[in-house]
């Protein structure tokens, strides 16, 4: 029986159905704190079903009476009418007594027992509380904590499930009769918004000097506290703001002065800064917007987007890309160059809180805003932090008193391939589930570790993975102490128990050390897990590939990781699916000079590189008169001999992240030191000539070889390479054009050893390739070797929600323990 919308509003389907029946309707998903009992009243009201809906620890549960007709129907509209924020992920239906029906629809209070339901993530604020906040008739006028249903704060308050008011830090916070009447009407926007709230009886906005001494609000602003910090930063002022997920610290970002300034005392020297603009108006004077970015920057998650910096325009200019009519000529004043030295990108989100709409209300330009805190350190969530911990670094601070539960960075995505790839998952999409693939069915309960750098975790529960949001470097011990506290906090937060711990290989690792030592003292199975395995694995998973599928072929590249030969390696071809993983080829392993030093000076990486393909002599001779033979003349050069010769603090490493130091640093790019991880690679490919890339002919693209090892692996020889790169230093040959010439090199070797080791007596055995690990994160590199295999019909996996590095592979970790453990239950159930 087909309806219509009209006769659903009406509610002629349920008046023209046969005989009522009654049913329990279970939906779980990202179903609380999102508005999803109030539509499903609405629905139901405008169907004249009768029942009521309410939340449990599993998710909602509805009880309906009505025909099967239009119950059927109902269940339609639900899914086609879900709440922005709301995820359905399965809905469960069984039979009740038509005895038991009430009178109307009505939404009931919720339960508590075990938890099984899903933590919404934090959410941009919402179109219709914008409106409020701007609207000077309306009792929010300003108000900069405003939320709803639809918006606002989630994971950041929230301190226990159920996600009711009682159990977040909005709980100190009593509403006033209006918010309350508000708060309990299902007609209302903010019908059950847990962190509801007004001028009246809501949270508190201050805006203050971090010296202590009195501030005149007069002397800086006519209107308000958030206003005042807009006149601070237009002045160059430096001020700490609080956010959903922690504190920022913003400033004038076309202010050369104050950023240096802000670069100075955060110890961030080199680090690209994030920014916010006002709007998309002010973004696209500095930036290139595709569709697809505008969306991102407009979304619900309202990430950092990675954008291409446009060609900017000196002051006096009569109007700029992107501007409107009538802006003045001031407000087109350039970025300051040191924003993000060296890059050819911005990084730039749009306001996500009523206060950043309100504070950047009369800025025409854009503003950093980066995470309060020193250079590593976690971000500052703690009020009573900020004047004892940025006393030397800002000016001001507006904040507010609603205490920030859990700590959130802001989000970094960017477009690639044509599809939106997450670098950094946190606020936003962080700890919203991610479904496990087919065979995943009755997990037991597991904690994965992570790695080392770009830390998360990842629990397994009911099906589902849950994997945390950022937690940085452990070897900060700021870092490893949230890393811990989070731990906590997750595992009371779902009421995890897990009865497996998985960790990486890597014995020095402070996150395996943590989950050998957790699993020792409670008695729980301990799995060690492959680094490059677990990257390949987490692609698979976040692409839903089946538990019993066949292998894939896994490219996984990174800076390092621990290998089943107890080396390190880094440029990866496995052969692999969640049980099992063989290395079938590899980068040419190379020796770390120095070992950890040869990450912080790419110059070694060089050095090491080049000996292993000549002698010093024969280089000298052959290429003297280049500034890198110089370079290298003035370093101790004997020791450094014995040291490669010996392999004595120099261990081997097949690391693709190492070979691209070692490139850059041949160029001059970040040749002393790389300051932040991955440094010299980022800025290689920032300078990449684009009409090389595309237009200039194969042939003089950078050569490699694929031979093979002692032990028969084969594996990418550089050598072609590096004659190529010194020849072309030779004839002074542009730096853009060089590194263009060794992006489409380097694709061309994966492609060519991707080819290589899926086909046998020349038919394709292996047809899928899954791209994993942080090298792949470079734009240029992933989509020439993506286009290169769908263009010889690969079916290619990649990153999509997940991370590429190693953010992501804690869920490689957990979905690996996961299939060993189903494989043992499997093999006890045939015994």
């Amino acid at each position: 029986m087909s309806v219509s919308a009209e006769q659903l509003r009406s509610g002629e389907l349920s008046r023209t159905a046969a005989s009522a029946v009654g049913e329990a309707i279970r939906v779980t998903g990202i179903v609380q704190g999102v508005g999803f009992r109030p539509t499903t009243w609405r629905l139901a009201n405008e169907l004249s079903l009768k029942g009521y809906v309410y939340n449990d620890s599993q998710g909602v549960v509805i009880h309906v009476w009505a025909s099967s007709d239009t119950i059927n129907h109902f269940i339609h509209a639900l899914k086609e009418n879900t709440p922005p924020l709301a995820r359905i992920d399965n809905i469960q239906r069984a039979t009740l007594s038509i005895d038991e029906a009430p009178d109307g629809f009505t939404i009931r209070t919720s339960e508590s027992n075990s938890v099984q339901t899903n933590v919404t993530p934090d959410a941009a604020v919402c179109v219709e509380c914008l409106t409020d906040i701007f609207n000077p008739l309306d009792r929010r006028y300003r108000y900069p904590m405003t939320n709803c249903t639809h918006c606002g704060p989630r994971f950041s308050i929230i301190e226990s499930i159920p996600y009711d008011r009682a159990n977040t830090s909005m709980k100190t916070f009593e509403q006033c009769g209006e918010c309350l009447t508000e708060y309990k009407s299902p007609h209302d926007r903010r019908f059950h918004a847990q962190p509801n709230a007004c001028y009246t009886c809501g949270p508190k906005v201050e805006f203050e000097r971090i010296d202590n001494n009195a501030l005149c609000m007069e002397s800086i602003t006519q209107m308000d506290s958030v206003d005042g910090a807009c006149t601070v930063l237009q002045n160059g002022g430096i001020v700490a703001v609080k956010g959903i997920g922690g504190f920022h610290l913003a400033c004038d970002a076309t202010n050369d002065s104050a950023v240096q300034r802000l670069r100075n005392t955060k110890q961030r020297n080199v680090k690209s800064f994030a920014l916010m603009a006002r709007d998309i108006a002010v973004v696209r004077r500095y930036a290139r917007i595709t569709a697809q970015e505008e969306i991102l920057l407009s979304s619900v998650e309202a990430p950092i987007v990675i954008l291409s910096k446009t060609d900017q325009v000196p002051p006096g200019t009569k109007r700029a890309f992107g501007a409107k009519e009538g802006e003045r000529a001031n407000d087109l004043i350039p970025i300051s160059d040191i924003v993000a030295p060296g890059l050819n990108t911005l990084g730039f989100m749009l306001p996500y809180t009523p206060m950043h709409h309100l504070m950047l209300r009369r800025m025409n330009r854009p503003i950093v805003l980066t995470s309060a805190n020193l250079s590593d350190e976690p971000q500052i969530i703690h009020n009573d932090d900020i004047k004892d911990r940025l006393d030397t670094i800002a000016d001001y601070v507006l904040w507010h008193d609603r205490d920030i539960v859990n700590r959130t960075d802001d989000s970094l995505i960017r477009i690639v391939g044509n599809q939106a790839r997450l670098l950094r998952r946190s606020r936003g999409y962080a700890p919203a589930p991610i479904p496990l693939p087919q065979g995943f069915d009755n997990v037991p309960e597991l904690l994965a570790m992570g790695g080392e750098l770009k830390n998360t975790f990842c629990l397994l529960k009911n099906g589902q993975a849950i994997l945390s949001q950022h937690m940085g470097d452990l070897e900060n011990a700021a870092a490893y102490a949230d890393y811990q506290k989070n731990l906590t906090l997750y595992a009371d937060l779902f009421q995890h128990s897990p009865k497996h711990i998985v960790v990486d290989a890597h014995p020095e690792y402070l996150s395996s050390k943590l989950g050998r030592q957790r699993a020792e003292d409670d008695g729980l199975d301990c799995h060690v897990v492959q680094h490059h395995h677990a990257h390949i694995a987490a692609c698979l998973a976040e692409n839903g590939y089946p538990l019993d599928a066949e292998p894939v072929l896994g490219v996984a590249l990174d800076g390092l990781g621990y290998g089943t030969d107890n080396t390190i390696w880094g440029g990866e071809f496995l052969i692999a699916n969640y049980l099992s993983s063989e290395r079938v080829g590899t980068f040419k392993p190379v020796r770390m000079l120095g070992g950890s030093m040869a990450m912080r000076e790419p110059w070694r990486n060089t050095y090491a590189h080049l000996i292993s393909e000549t002698s010093w002599p024969q280089l000298k001779m052959d290429f003297n008169e280049l500034n890198l033979i110089q370079f290298f003349e003035g370093k101790p050069l004997d020791t450094f001999n014995a040291m490669l010769a010996k392999g004595t603090n120099a261990p081997l490493a097949s690391s693709c992240g190492r070979l691209f130091d070692a490139v850059a640093a041949a160029m001059g790019i970040c040749r002393e030191a790389a300051v932040y991880e991955g440094q010299a690679a980022i800025e290689l490919e920032a300078i990449v000539d684009q009409d090389t890339l595309h237009n200039e002919d194969e042939l003089l693209a950078y050569p490699f070889s694929i031979p093979r090892l002692d032990n028969k692996l084969p594996y990418v020889e550089p050598l072609g390479m590096w004659q190529a790169i010194l020849g072309d230093l030779i004839l002074d040959t542009p730096k853009p054009v060089m590194s263009a010439r060794f992006h489409k090199g380097l694709a061309n070797i994966i492609v060519t050893m991707i080819k290589k080791l899926t086909t046998q007596y020349e038919e394709r055995f292996i047809h899928t390739v899954a791209l994993s690990g942080g090298v792949f994160q470079n734009k240029t590199l992933f989509e020439l070797v993506l286009s290169k295999l769908e263009k010889d019909n690969f079916n290619v996996l990649t990153h999509q929600q997940v991370p590429a590095n190693d953010g992501g592979i804690a869920l490689g970790q957990a979905v690996i323990a996961a299939a060993r453990i189903i494989k043992i239950n499997r093999s006890s159930s045939c015994v």
